[in-house]
């Protein structure tokens, strides 16, 4: 007899149905489920989120910074490419003037 009584005292998912009802032992079972889910996102998710953010920050800094160095190296192009131009039309000029003096 103690071991039906040691047995009903357990209670089962079927019991607790039985004796509360299905949608209170659904509550509790969602109650469980957003702990667990809350849980998990504070504990695990949290982190690793910071860490990423930190290092978002830092890949944004440095595409700044190559951002920055590719807008110097295109004004130091487009100077040297202005000199370039400008060597040619002193050197065409220069040609015309020479062949005249001849």
């Amino acid at each position: 007899m103690d071991e039906g009584i040691a047995i009903s005292n357990d209670p089962t998912i079927v019991q607790l149905i039985n004796d509360y009802g299905f949608p209170i032992i659904l509550a509790v079972g969602m109650g469980y489920f957003i702990y667990y889910v809350w849980q998990f996102i504070s504990n695990e998710l949290e982190p690793e989120i910071e860490k990423m953010h930190f290092q978002l920050i830092r890949l944004i800094d440095q595409v700044r910074m190559l951002d920055q160095d590719m807008i110097r190296l295109q004004q130091k192009v487009n100077v040297v490419l202005e000199y370039k131009e400008r060597q040619k039309f002193l050197e065409e000029t220069e040609v015309p003037v020479e062949r005249k003096k001849k």
